[in-house]
C-alpha cells in the first residue's frame, strides 16, 4: 500500500478510510499493528486488513475474500494483491482522492476477510447477543473434580 499515513484533509475519500478502519478495529479481538509502515487490523496475530495511504493521495485496503472473490475482481477498482497474496484469496482496492468509496461494501469484505482469519471462538462473539456470555469476558477456569477410574 504505501505510507499509511493520512491525509491532512477531511473529505468523502478520508472519512471513508476512517470509516473502514475504525469499523474494522470494532471486530471482537481486532487490533492495530503497523508492520512494512502499513496500518494493518489483525485479530490473534494474523493480519485479516491492510488499509493504507500512497503519497496521501490514493487510499486501499486489502482483504482476504472468498465468497466475494469473483465479484470484487469485476470491479475496476480492484486487483489481486501484491506479494503472493493474490494467489491465497486477498484482494486489493484502490481509491483515488475525490472518489467516494462504497463503505458498506468495503466492511463487508472486512467481515469476510476477518471471518476466514479470526479463531471459531472469537467469530462466535459477533452473532451472539450483547448480555450472553460469549459477549461477556469468560470467567477464570477451575480445575473439575474428576473420580479417578478404577481399574479392576
Amino acid at each position: 500500500m504505501g505510507l499509511s499515513k493520512p491525509p491532512k484533509r477531511s473529505d468523502a475519500l478520508t472519512r471513508a478510510a476512517q470509516e473502514v478502519y475504525a469499523y474494522a478495529l470494532s471486530l471482537p479481538g481486532a487490533w492495530e499493528d503497523h508492520p512494512w509502515g502499513e496500518n494493518v487490523a489483525k485479530v490473534g496475530k494474523k493480519v485479516f486488513l491492510f488499509s493504507g495511504w500512497h503519497d496521501s493521495k490514493e487510499w486501499g485496503i486489502s482483504v482476504k475474500l472468498q465468497q466475494s472473490h469473483a465479484a470484487a475482481m469485476a470491479l475496476p477498482f480492484c486487483e489481486a494483491t501484491g506479494y503472493g497474496l493474490g494467489k491465497a484469496g486477498w484482494v486489493s482496492a484502490k481509491f483515488a482522492p475525490g472518489e467516494k468509496p462504497l463503505t458498506e461494501l468495503l466492511k463487508s469484505w472486512v467481515r469476510e476477510s476477518y471471518g476466514h482469519i479470526a479463531p471459531k471462538k472469537v467469530l462466535a462473539q459477533l452473532d451472539a447477543p450483547d448480555d450472553t456470555p460469549a459477549k461477556r469476558r469468560p470467567a477464570a477456569k477451575k480445575a473439575a473434580h474428576r473420580p479417578r477410574k478404577s481399574r479392576a
